[in-house]
């Protein structure tokens, strides 16, 4: 690969930004192993415009972060974002976006995904081995 993996990052807008931020600015630390770019969505678009976006962003990159919180398992888009990864086969994770609180997965994630500690080793490390 001639780049650095570009991550997606899924995540719960109305409750997780923070965490997506977080990781964006991680993306920036010289000592990073993939890159991410801001692919949100900033105006509102008819679901099945939003959803081609999404797909299309999803297939230019290299694999799927999901940052999981406390109510990801109720955030429609999120789900709607792995599914689309799981559809075009791009590797993705699960990244528990809290140490102090519990933190669920979206309903398509699959029974034996596991939910990863996010550490600074712990994301280099899986970025290494799902890419």
């Amino acid at each position: 690969m001639a780049h650095p993996p570009r991550a997606f990052c899924a995540f719960d807008y109305d409750h997780d930004s923070t965490l997506r931020d977080f990781l964006f600015g991680q993306s920036k630390h010289p000592d990073t192993n993939f890159e991410m770019h801001d692919w949100s969505v900033k105006e509102p678009f008819a679901p099945s415009e939003w959803k081609q976006r999404v797909r299309d962003k999803i297939r230019a990159c290299d694999l799927v972060i999901v940052i999981c919180g406390e109510h990801t398992h109720n955030a429609a888009g999120v789900d709607v974002e792995l599914q689309i990864a799981q559809d075009e086969r791009k590797p993705y994770f699960l990244l528990r976006g809290y140490s102090n609180k519990p933190c669920t997965k979206p309903p398509s994630a699959a029974f034996g995904d596991k939910l990863y500690n996010w550490t600074w080793d712990n994301l280099k490390q899986l970025v290494r081995c799902f890419r």
